[in-house]
């Protein structure tokens, strides 16, 4: 039995013309969520062809240009056509109005334009990767990245296209929790999904910009040979790395934000209690949005800045950490005491605050200078990079896929397969990125193509790793491409939570709500001797 028809967003027009010129917001979350999962599977294909190439020392799958090109083609790939769009683009354009009880978001015909700049700015910087391969990794450092003879221009410009569907997706959410919040929805009552978008909104409005800026100007170097950051022409690299990462690091948390809020109403929704510390969690998500601009420079230790500059730098970063570790003690004490139901959504929210704690901790150890210059360019890097990046970025994506997958297709999945592949994925990240700090410290630097032999055995495990993380997403796109279409129906509100996007039909209808919602208390209020476990 299927879903009534005519009540479904899905049914509302059949064709694929009607869904590439959808007002809809819900259609346009599901088209984000398509395309960056699409973006998720290319960019894993180059992680297993870096690891695959890093089993033996010396040459195994490709030569030195090679791997560089594709160690910039995983990276580019990964950050900006992934983690950067996936849960604000994919889950925050199907929710956010949802939950807020409104219709749509407050400019929908914009909404449609992000998809679609999204989408050309996506196929400019792929015909670059494969024209000509830009070399330079996904920081485009200068003067490298205006000087090499790859073609770095086109993926530019393509990452600068992105931007702006990054920059109107942000506008969209802040006019849409200022102005189309339902009567009674005051800012004390907004869900803390909601929240965490809404923050992440102000850092994309605010940062993205720049990023366009310096894109541009490395742009006009190599195309007029302006002495802007080459230093040969009386340029400035160091300007270059100040613009970049007073981009990048706030971009950190247009990551990391979101996926914060998705941890914060699955764990409420799991242990069946409302969430321990409301407002300190939205203070501390405002908190990580304000401070995530004043960090940027310790990703310079190593630049020549100033020791003042730098002890300033490592302690607004360690500031960020007072606020993570507010969210992190707020989700243990809803987990505390709580009817837990052991279900994919909470196994990844647990690896994802393994993953945020571990590797935060660790990022409190490179904000100071010390350890960071012993660290610098090693795989140290990159291990805390995926374990904060990636790792908690993944985490929160495969939660909030497998908890608002009922919600978006009104249909439930086979949960014992789901369970399996989640602690699968779990334990395959812990063994491809454990090996990796380890070669860190025994001084392996990052981007190497090859190696001493000494450090072949960590690779090995590294890559064997890699290789469970493939089977478990391999067998998620199995059990969820199966469930759309013979997955059992799951009603409206199949896991029994209170959160407010499920007041709506599951699939919601294509204007949310026949009747607008009320808002009497606010979101999570659980009555735990009346409310049953979920099904």
């Amino acid at each position: 039995m299927s879903p009534p028809a005519a009540e479904s967003y899905l049914s509302d027009g059949r064709t694929v013309w009607s869904w590439l010129t959808t007002h809809d917001h819900k259609r346009i979350g599901v088209m984000f969520l398509g395309l960056t999962l699409f973006f998720f599977l290319v960019g894993g294909l180059f992680a297993l062809a870096l690891r695959i190439e890093l089993l033996t020392p010396g040459r195994t799958l490709m030569g030195h240009l090679a791997y560089n090109r594709m160690f910039t083609l995983h990276g580019v790939t990964m950050v900006w056509l992934f983690m950067i769009p996936a849960i604000p683009s994919a889950f925050g354009n199907f929710l956010v109005p949802l939950m807020i009880g409104a219709r749509d978001v407050a400019f929908p015909r914009l909404n449609l334009a992000s998809v679609y700049l999204y989408v050309l700015g996506a196929s400019v910087t792929l015909w670059g990767m494969f024209e000509g391969g830009a070399d330079t990794g996904w920081t485009f450092y200068t003067p490298y990245s205006t000087t090499t003879g790859t073609a770095v221009l086109p993926v530019l410009v393509g990452v600068f296209i992105i931007g702006f569907s990054t920059i109107l997706t942000g506008l969209n959410f802040i006019a849409t929790v200022h102005t189309l919040r339902a009567p009674g929805l005051t800012w004390m009552k907004v869900p803390l999904f909601v929240w965490a978008i809404y923050g992440t909104a102000i850092i994309q409005v605010l940062a993205t910009p720049v990023l366009g800026m310096v894109l541009l100007l490395v742009a006009l170097e190599r195309v007029v040979g302006a002495g802007i950051f080459d230093p040969a022409r009386g340029g400035d690299p160091i300007l270059f790395q100040h613009l970049f990462w007073f981009y990048s690091h706030p971009a950190v948390y247009i990551m990391v934000l979101p996926s914060m809020g998705v941890i914060s109403e699955a764990v409420s929704a799991f242990s069946r209690k409302n969430a321990f510390s409301y407002r300190m969690i939205v203070y501390s998500t405002l908190g990580i949005a304000f401070v995530g601009f004043f960090t940027w420079g310790h990703h310079m230790f190593a630049s020549g800045q100033s020791t003042f500059g730098s002890g300033a730098f490592g302690a607004m970063s360690m500031l960020v950490a007072i606020f993570t570790a507010i969210k992190i003690f707020s989700w243990l004490g809803t987990l505390y005491r709580g009817s837990i139901a052991i279900e994919s959504p909470l196994i990844y929210t647990l690896g994802f605050m393994f993953f945020l704690f571990f590797g935060g901790m660790i990022g409190v150890a490179y904000a100071t200078t010390s350890l960071n210059l012993h660290w610098h360019d090693t795989y140290s890097v990159v291990a805390h990079f995926h374990f904060i990046m990636v790792g908690a970025t993944v985490m929160a994506f495969l939660a909030a896929l497998h908890y608002w997958f009922p919600k978006m297709f009104g249909r439930c999945f086979p949960a014992k397969l789901a369970n399996g592949a989640a602690v699968l994925i779990i334990f395959g990240f812990i063994a491809t990125f454990v090996p990796q700090f380890l070669l860190g410290n025994l001084g392996m630097p990052r981007r190497y193509a090859d190696y001493p032999p000494h450090f072949q055995s960590l690779h090995v495990a590294s890559t064997a790793g890699a290789s469970l993380l493939a089977f478990g997403f391999v067998a998620i796109a199995f059990y969820l491409a199966w469930s759309l279409r013979h997955g059992e129906v799951s009603g409206d509100n199949p896991w029994g939570s209170e959160g407010f996007e499920w007041r709506s039909a599951s699939p919601p209808p294509t204007h949310n709500f026949h009747v607008t919602p009320e808002y009497p208390t606010g979101p999570h209020e659980y009555a735990r001797e009346e409310v049953p476990h979920a099904a």
